[in-house]
This record gives structure tokens, C-alpha cells and sequence, in this order.
């Protein structure tokens, strides 16, 4: 084996390979968008997929039939429109605000813990409604019998809610430490819960019943299949509020991406910032998975896209992956409920499915190194 050159000359020679190669990767980077045309780009792709997926599914609706249908000129109940107006678009609407809810919640929970690979799972919300989801479908007419007759149909979503922010909570207690709420501490404090809630629900799988098996499997896996304009209201209230409140965040983690210290010295209260960070993605990411099961990896992928497209401000990061993961969850449920007619795949399978693949190719074309 030769000897290794060593020397000025050979120094340089390895400078000037280095620049070469990183010249190269620059030369091929996609530009980025300014903020403004990201979002018009992303709205426009928003607007496309709603079309699209509005005549998607068993019952078929050709795109020319739509203006007819809206404007009214079509019978509202007839067939197309009584599919329309009773079954899509309800779907639609929940799909729209509840990928929104998901992307803006990944959003801040990356720039929370200042990692593009956290998902706002890391906080127990996700796991901590599935167990109460799980309690209540196994064991709810056991421990709570008066629950069904005072809330209906709203029992399993209340209370998958209620488990969520409860986990959360329990999450942020663990993460306080004398200096204030130490991220690095939440992370671990949510992989503990975690793993204690997936315990949980293989208890309760064990000791279901193979209806209540069917049921509690059908929750965990996600589905647009319910949607209810009532749980339409719910989502898309909760969204709206912690939307507003996400957003009002944006130049705090534009600073906390610089550290906490250096974010305390422009003055941001960064206490505070994670508070509202977390308050806000329970509210969302619990709203969401009471109506709708477990939707994965939207929270992941969609920031991670933004970002890759428009920068890393969260003035417009936020609001992007807001739009990008509805554009995810309708094409998701699109797909889901057309490529094995008449039946229909869950959504949370597929959005994993084929979310993962494409998320470790876009890191490798980002990066341009290997995982």
C-alpha cells in the first residue's frame, strides 16, 4: 500500500477535490422557493388533489359532473349527489383539516426539539389515544357502563382525546427539570410512555374479544371512513384555534434554531415557547387521532418537504406542511379506498407503506451520503 502524500501540495490537491465535489452538489441542489410562491404552489397542488380525490372511490364521479353537483344544477338526491354531499365531501373536509393539523404539528415539534426526524409521536399523544381508545372499546362497558348512555357515538373519540392530552401532560411532568423543561429529557420520557402504552394495548388485545379485537385493530390502523360533519366541526375547530396559536410561534423557532441560550439572549421566552409548542400539538395531533385512528409518518415527512423546498423560516414552514399534509392525507384516502375496490385499505397502513420508502429517498437525494 503506498504511503499517504502528505504536504502543502497534497493538502491542496485534497482542498480542491473537496470544493470540486461540493460546487458539484450545489450546481445540481434544487432552488429553493421564496415563501410566498411556496405557498401558492402548495395551495394550487391542494386545490388540484380535492378535485381529484372528490371523484375518487367505489361510486365513481367524473370531474365534469362536479360543477353540476356544486352549483346545484344536479338533483341533490339523486345518486351523484347524495354520494357527494352525504359521504365525499364530509371525507374531504376531514381529510384536509385533519393533514393540516398533523403537518403543522410536525412542524413544531421539529423545531421544538431542533431535529427533522422528530414526529409529534414523541410526545405520547398518538400512543396515549390509542390506549384509551383501547380501554374504552375493551373494557369500557365494564368500568365506565353509564359512559355510552350520556355521550352516544361521541364515547370512543372523547375519550381517546382525554387519553391523549392525559399522556401528555404525564410527559411534560417528566420533563421538568430545576432548569425549566429539558427536551433531550422529553424525548426519553416519551419513549418510556410510548413503550408502556404499546404494552397496554397488547394486554388488551390479548384480553379482547375478537369483536372487540376487530374494532380496536380497525381504530389503530387510521380511516377517513367515518367522517361526520359533526367530527368535521370538532377537528376543524381544534385545528383553526391551535393553527393560530402554532403560527404565533414562528419567530420564536426561528431563534430557538440557533439554541436555547442564544434564543434567551434576543429576548424569546423559550419556556413559554415550549409550553404553547406542546399545548398545541396535543390539541391538534389528539383531535385528530380521536376521529380518525392513527394517521402515521404525515407529521414526518411533510415539514421535512417544506423545508427541502422553501428553507427552514417557519414563518412559511408552518403553514406549509399544514397545506403539504393535507395534500398527503387526500391523496392517502384517495388511494386507499380505490385500489382494492370495494374494499377499502387503511389509511395509517398506507401512508407507512409508502410514505417510508419515499421519505429514505429524499434524505439520500438531499444529503447525497448514505442512511
Amino acid at each position: 500500500m503506498a504511503p499517504r502524500r502528505t504536504g502543502p501540495a497534497a493538502a491542496w490537491r485534497r482542498g480542491a477535490r473537496v470544493s470540486a465535489a461540493s460546487a458539484a452538489r450545489r450546481r445540481w441542489a434544487p432552488r429553493r422557493l421564496s415563501g410566498p410562491a411556496l405557498l401558492a404552489g402548495l395551495g394550487a397542488l391542494l386545490l388540484l388533489t380535492l378535485l381529484w380525490a372528490a371523484g375518487q372511490g367505489a361510486y365513481s364521479l367524473p370531474l365534469r359532473a362536479l360543477p353540476g353537483v356544486l352549483s346545484g344544477s344536479t338533483d341533490a338526491s339523486s345518486g351523484a349527489g347524495l354520494v357527494f354531499f352525504h359521504i365525499r365531501l364530509p371525507r374531504l373536509v376531514l381529510g384536509l383539516v385533519a393533514g393540516a393539523g398533523l403537518g403543522m404539528a410536525g412542524a413544531l415539534m421539529q423545531g421544538l426539539f431542533r431535529n427533522p426526524l422528530a414526529d409529534p409521536g414523541l410526545i405520547g399523544v398518538s400512543s396515549g389515544a390509542a390506549l384509551a381508545a383501547g380501554l374504552t372499546i375493551v373494557v369500557g362497558s365494564l368500568w365506565f357502563p353509564d359512559l355510552p348512555r350520556a355521550l352516544g357515538s361521541w364515547t370512543l373519540v372523547l375519550m381517546a382525546f382525554g387519553g391523549g392530552l392525559a399522556v401528555t401532560v404525564l410527559i411534560y411532568l417528566l420533563s421538568r427539570g430545576e432548569g425549566g423543561t429539558r427536551v433531550g429529557l422529553m424525548l426519553l420520557a416519551g419513549i418510556a410512555v410510548n413503550a408502556l402504552a404499546g404494552a397496554g394495548l397488547g394486554l388488551l388485545s390479548f384480553l379482547a374479544t375478537d369483536e372487540q379485537l376487530r374494532n380496536l385493530q380497525f381504530w389503530l390502523l387510521g380511516s377517513l371512513g367515518g367522517a361526520r360533519w359533526s367530527a368535521v366541526a370538532l377537528v376543524g375547530s381544534v385545528t383553526l384555534i391551535a393553527g393560530g396559536a402554532g403560527l404565533g410561534l414562528a419567530r420564536a423557532l426561528n431563534a430557538l434554531a440557533l439554541g436555547e441560550a442564544q434564543a434567551v439572549l434576543l429576548g424569546v421566552p423559550v419556556e413559554r415557547v415550549k409550553r404553547i409548542a406542546i399545548v398545541v400539538t396535543a390539541l391538534a395531533v389528539g383531535a385528530v387521532t380521536a376521529t380518525t385512528g392513527i394517521i402515521g409518518f404525515i407529521g414526518l415527512v411533510a415539514p421535512h418537504m417544506v423545508r427541502l423546498l422553501g428553507g427552514p423560516d417557519h414563518r412559511w414552514v408552518l403553514p406549509g406542511s399544514a397545506l403539504l399534509g393535507a395534500v398527503l392525507v387526500l391523496l392517502a384516502d384517495a388511494v386507499a379506498r380505490t385500489l382494492m375496490q370495494p374494499a377499502e385499505l387503511p389509511l395509517g397502513v398506507l401512508t407507512a407503506a409508502v410514505g417510508v420508502p419515499f421519505f429514505l429517498l429524499l434524505l439520500r437525494g438531499a444529503h447525497g451520503r448514505r442512511l
